[in-house]
């Protein structure tokens, strides 16, 4: 629709101005993979149940977002994505206090929180006795 041309080619980067893609299939592999450049995909769909099944079709599910003027319909919608952060009419947000990380193929564990420790720690339980073997078996 509009955008995705190169820019910046002087700097030697690869920049890209931020681009929407309108009439995309849901089969396409941009529609299908996490793009971390300023794209806006356009999947359309009839009614939330068939918005629910294109989205959860991906293999990834890093983060979503819903927008819509019923805040229950939201909620609904945010509890049955599969992506690990949904945002409802916003997008963005975050804390470090706050679990970060996606669903499926998109990263692993979580990160930030307290949630992440136990991504960065290996839980082991060690039994010791005080007593040497020999004075056990008497």
């Amino acid at each position: 629709m509009t955008g995705g041309r190169r820019v910046r080619e002087s700097s030697g980067g690869f920049f890209r101005e931020p681009a929407v893609i309108d009439g995309v299939p849901n089969t396409a592999r941009f529609a299908q993979e996490e793009i971390f450049r300023p794209v806006l995909t356009v999947v359309e769909f009839e009614g939330v149940e068939e918005g629910l099944r294109i989205a959860n079709q991906t293999a990834f599910g890093l983060a979503a977002s819903v927008w819509t003027a019923d805040l229950v319909t939201g909620h609904r919608v945010a509890r049955r994505l599969r992506a690990g952060t949904v945002w409802v009419n916003t997008f963005d947000a975050t804390d470090v206090f706050a679990p970060f990380g996606g669903f499926g193929s998109s990263g692993s564990g979580r990160d930030k929180s307290l949630h992440a420790l136990a991504e960065y720690t290996g839980l082991k339980t060690t039994w010791i006795s005080t007593q040497p073997p020999a004075a056990r078996h008497r």
